[in-house]
């Protein structure tokens, strides 16, 4: 197998580097969506909203500084800029519009984070298939040169299909090293949708909040 993948010819460097860069993304990012998804997020919104109604926004924030992941800095930055609001006296309106602006604002922040690197997955899924044909054409190219080099059609058939066979070595790299990026970033999209929607229900909640209890 060794053998026929070191016959692809240069183009075999980049699928190469291309398959290192993307298994090492791909572990990256497995490894923080595996400790987003260990996080009890509906627990962490509940115990956030006992306190509010408790008038305890420091207990609050206390339960978010101690938690992690994306979904407990949006409420710390929600939490945060209430309990400034509230402090200066802010009308309920005013509050409302003001923290659901900043956890917005927060969202997109905590969901660049979330979705960090995830482009340079899409990138090699593009990529490596078309390398992996520019190595076959190249191929084919020499082959069939080389044949014009021999002089002789009937004679070399044999060689040209070889040459042609260890061509498309580099179309067959090129999309497993693209299956090996598109699956995992399509596993990944997923969980990100999860956290965002979450990350959307947690805000609503928090500005109803804001809305009923002012």
């Amino acid at each position: 197998m060794l053998e026929h993948i070191l016959k692809g010819g240069p183009i075999m460097v980049p699928l190469v580097l291309c398959s290192l860069v993307s298994l090492a993304v791909v572990y990256d990012r497995w490894q923080a969506f595996r400790e987003n998804r260990r996080i009890d997020t509906r627990s962490l919104r509940s115990k956030v909203l006992v306190h509010l109604r408790e008038g305890n926004i420091s207990a609050a924030i206390s339960e978010c500084e101690t938690a992690r992941g994306p979904i407990a800095s949006v409420l710390l930055a929600g939490l945060r800029s209430y309990e400034h609001l509230k402090g200066k006296d802010e009308a309920s309106d005013t509050m409302r519009l003001v923290v659901g602006q900043v956890m917005e604002d927060y969202s997109a922040q905590a969901m660049s984070v979330v979705n960090k690197r995830l482009d340079v997955l899409t990138t090699i899924g593009t990529a490596a298939p078309l390398l992996g044909m520019t190595g076959t054409v190249t191929g084919m190219i020499a082959s069939f040169a080389g044949l014009a080099e021999a002089g002789s059609i009937g004679g070399s058939g044999g060689a040209v299909a070889n040459g042609i066979a260890e061509a498309m070595v580099t179309t067959a790299v090129g999309l497993i090293v693209a299956l090996f990026a598109v699956i995992p970033q399509s596993v990944f999209n997923r969980w990100s949708d999860e956290i965002e929607l979450e990350i959307e229900e947690s805000n609503a909640e928090f500005v109803e909040f804001i809305l009923t209890h002012h």
